[in-house]
């Protein structure tokens, strides 16, 4: 039998969370319902991708693995249909009549890393229950690494937090994978994106509304990202937590940011 841990167990935790702070936001419960019902989805095909896994082994490519878990990545494709915005319900109605060769391909080239499909957020869905399995089964992603993503996979980090750390130097900054869900350490006082070193080209910005978020900005390259302090309360889930602060992401639009690597909003 394999010993993959549950991935399944974490996506359904990840759901409990998004409906108890739905419960709570009135100002974000959609969004939060609609992540609750993604990740309940995502978390079948986590199930599908283990079960194969104890078949037989991945060879940690879409191109040669993705028609084993076709099925149940429809299934997440119907949820969006029903479920999702009408932009992303009728991409989703699109996709649920490709055939299997053109879904792999769509699938292969966003897991390489297309730039001209880098806001697929369908196919980033679908990928994400498939490579946190990989993850936990140690198969390395053929895929291309950057500079600054996840070390396990190379995927851009969706969002920050902010841990306990020394004394001595005060909370730790880890980076959130957006595509296998890992974290990784990285320097508090450095661009993910573009690397800029410079304090005074780094600012950051709070709001009172949400005293445990902010924005963590460059203005050398106009990219963002969320950060979450779990210092004081470790409860959040970060790519979870993050839908209650939308309006975070709305300010930083308005004043030239991007985000790195869009969240669960699509933004």
């Amino acid at each position: 039998m394999s010993s993959v841990p549950d991935s399944t167990a974490a996506f359904e935790r990840r759901s409990a969370r998004a409906h108890e702070l739905a419960s709570g936001s009135a100002a974000a419960a959609v969004p939060l319902e609609f992540a609750a019902g993604l990740f309940e989805a995502q978390a079948a095909l986590a199930a599908r991708v283990e079960a194969e896994s104890d078949v037989a082994p991945f060879a940690g490519s879409p191109r040669e693995d993705a028609r084993r878990f076709l099925d149940a990545a429809r299934e997440l494709l119907r949820f969006a249909a029903d479920a999702g915005p009408w932009l992303l319900a009728n991409e989703a109605r699109s996709r649920l009549d490709e055939s299997d060769e053109v879904a792999v391909g769509r699938l292969s080239t966003y897991f390489l890393g297309d730039t001209s499909a880098h806001e697929d957020y369908l196919s980033r869905a679908i990928l994400r229950p498939y490579v946190e399995v990989l993850r936990e089964l140690h198969v390395a992603p053929a895929r291309p690494r950057r500079r600054g993503g996840c070390p396990f996979c190379g995927g851009a980090p969706w969002i920050s937090a902010r841990r306990d750390g020394s004394p001595m130097e005060g909370a730790r900054r880890v980076l959130v994978c957006s595509l296998c869900g890992d974290e990784w350490s990285f320097g508090r006082i450095l661009c993910p994106s573009c690397f800029e070193g410079d304090p005074r080209k780094l600012p950051s910005f709070s709001s009172e509304a949400h005293p445990n978020v902010r924005i963590e900005a460059c203005e050398a390259c106009r990219h963002y990202l969320k950060s979450i302090d779990l210092s004081q309360d470790a409860r959040p889930i970060p790519e979870v937590d993050d839908l209650v602060s939308l309006s975070l992401d709305l300010w930083a639009g308005e004043h030239g940011l991007s985000r790195i690597e869009p969240g669960l909003a699509g933004f």
